[in-house]
């Protein structure tokens, strides 16, 4: 299977699984800690977000009272951590996309826990050699569709360009965009949910997203799509962001008409905010999770 086969170290694992749910054969979900940052222009530390992502799982419950099961019996498979490629962004694109790609071929679910959400554009080409007809549900305070940013194409606010090149997306959450930015949405088009100038009843939201969705489906979360009372450990905060209810009832309504294949929860810096925001962003992947396998299966 390659590198993400290797034998996690320390046996770090989501949930801290018990050694029956660690074989990536038997399990319906692969985790895939990606801690890498190197793009950052404000606050720095989203190679720091993994650990704490997993760290934090410990104390989740395995039952989840929304969904009346305990979603961990799909088994949650965590995965080696993906190296940081030092030669520079481009390349760690291409690496996370040749570690990605494999995974995606099993037909399990597959999660990336970043680091930055330049980790993205690695991860939906890699699905979308597996899919053709893959599609991306993006949320995020920020619309990322600069052409470059700091002098690359590859930064974390570049990312929804980047994507948006090869496969179809939609971008629900976002409050922060330059006039370049503006333009490129609106012709090219990219569909944008901008939050909270048209904030409607999330049912709303889930149906306009859904017409623009494909079968299969690919979702992106940068944690500042959340309000900073909810989560300020990011690395570019957002006042005015959307509630934990909100994203996750868009989540369950987009798992219960489409396929989810893969996901990624992005953009974690524990040094920037408390523990709790750890715990929050280890409870969205949980839950996301648990969407998505609700018939009991991936």
């Amino acid at each position: 299977m390659g590198e993400a086969d290797k034998t996690p170290r320390h046996w770090d694992t989501f949930l801290d699984s018990p050694h029956d749910a660690r074989s990536l054969e038997d399990a319906g979900v692969i985790l895939l800690p990606v801690p890498y940052d190197s793009t950052t222009s404000y606050r720095a530390g989203s190679r720091y977000g993994p650990k704490a992502i997993i760290t934090a799982s410990r104390q989740l419950e395995n039952y989840d009272i929304e969904l009346d099961r305990d979603i961990s019996e799909v088994g949650i498979y965590t995965a080696a951590e993906v190296e940081a490629d030092v030669s520079g962004p481009e390349a760690m694109v291409g690496r996370i996309e040749h570690v990605v790609r494999p995974l995606a071929e099993t037909g399990k679910l597959v999660g990336l826990l970043g680091g930055e959400h330049t980790v993205t554009i690695g991860a939906v080409r890699a699905f979308h050699e597996v899919y053709a007809d893959l599609s991306v549900l993006y949320l995020d305070a920020h619309a990322d569709l600069r052409d470059q940013y700091m002098g690359s194409p590859w930064s974390h606010a570049c990312v929804a360009r980047r994507v948006a090149e090869s496969t179809p997306l939609v971008e629900v959450g976002v409050r922060s965009m330059s006039a370049e930015e503006r333009v490129f949405a609106d012709n090219k088009p990219v569909p944008i949910w901008y939050w909270p100038a048209a904030v409607g009843d999330v049912r709303d939201i889930a149906n306009w997203a859904l017409e623009g969705l494909s079968e299969n489906v690919y979702v992106s979360v940068d944690l500042d799509v959340l309000d900073p009372s909810l989560m300020a450990a990011v690395g570019t905060p957002e006042p005015g962001g959307m509630g934990w209810s909100d994203v996750t009832a868009l989540l369950r309504a987009v798992a219960g008409s489409r396929r989810i294949v893969g996901f990624d929860i992005t953009e974690l810096s524990p040094p920037e905010g408390p523990e709790a925001c750890a715990f929050t962003a280890s409870k969205l992947a949980y839950k996301l999770i648990g969407y998505t396998t609700e018939g009991g299966a991936t």
